[in-house]
């Protein structure tokens, strides 16, 4: 039986860029709930200045397939230049 894996991802905009961020990543949302193995992947903290995108997946081997996928290849790309650092992935212990 496989483990449940959970993740929070944090996004801090940059200044003025808070609807961008959000557009790419509602766009990201609607792909990638469609992805095998997703359980939950949904913003569950939203300010202008911090994001919070919760995930949850069925495995380690779902959850890799889905960082190696198009989608987030696209959420990239999507939010290069609007972001304050890099995203901060946390793992649920």
């Amino acid at each position: 039986m496989s483990t449940l894996v959970d993740l929070t991802a944090t996004f801090l905009p940059n200044d003025g860029e808070f609807h961008r961020v959000r557009l790419a990543l509602d766009i990201a949302i609607e792909q990638v709930v469609q992805e095998p193995g997703c359980i939950r992947y949904e913003i569950t903290e939203a300010s202008e200045d911090r994001m919070v995108l919760t995930e949850q997946w069925e495995s380690e081997e779902l959850l890799q397939k889905h960082l190696k996928g198009t989608a987030v290849q696209d959420l990239g790309e999507s939010l290069s230049g609007l972001l304050a650092e890099p995203v901060q992935i946390n793992r649920a212990a």
